[in-house]
């Protein structure tokens, strides 16, 4: 075994795997942007019904997958789970520790989709979250 390879090895025996875009994995509760059909902040999940664009999207995109900020009270996102149950679409609680101004994110499992354009719903709520 090389040297090289050796202090590889022992470099992520101490730090880890070397992440990719980390920031980005922490901003959309561990996954990429470019996979992201729609992305809710955490008060648009606290908003008293479900996001009509939310719904229509676990209709339309089988191949989706909602993260879910386990930071939320369960109260928030159950309104999102059993949307995604009736669907048939995969759901993750992300308990990593990190601080995601986003609530949900509904993402394609397999395959970029290049949605950024299109993936947030602006509105008031979003801006107390986002900024303007």
């Amino acid at each position: 075994m090389s040297q090289q390879k050796l202090e590889d090895i022992l470099k992520q025996g101490i730090y880890g795997s070397p992440q990719i875009r980390p920031d980005e994995k922490k901003l959309f509760l561990s996954t990429y942007s470019e996979r992201v059909y729609l992305a809710l902040t955490k008060s648009q999940v606290r908003h008293r019904v479900i996001y009509a664009k939310a719904e229509q999207t676990m209709q339309t995109k089988k191949d989706a997958h909602l993260f879910i900020n386990g930071g939320l009270n369960y109260q928030y996102y159950s309104k999102y789970i059993q949307a995604a149950n009736k669907n048939s679409i995969p759901f993750t609680i992300v308990n990593d520790g990190q601080n995601s101004p986003l609530g949900i994110v509904l993402a394609s499992e397999r395959s970029a989709v290049n949605n950024e354009d299109h993936m947030f719903i602006i509105d008031d709520l979003y801006k107390d979250d986002m900024g303007d």
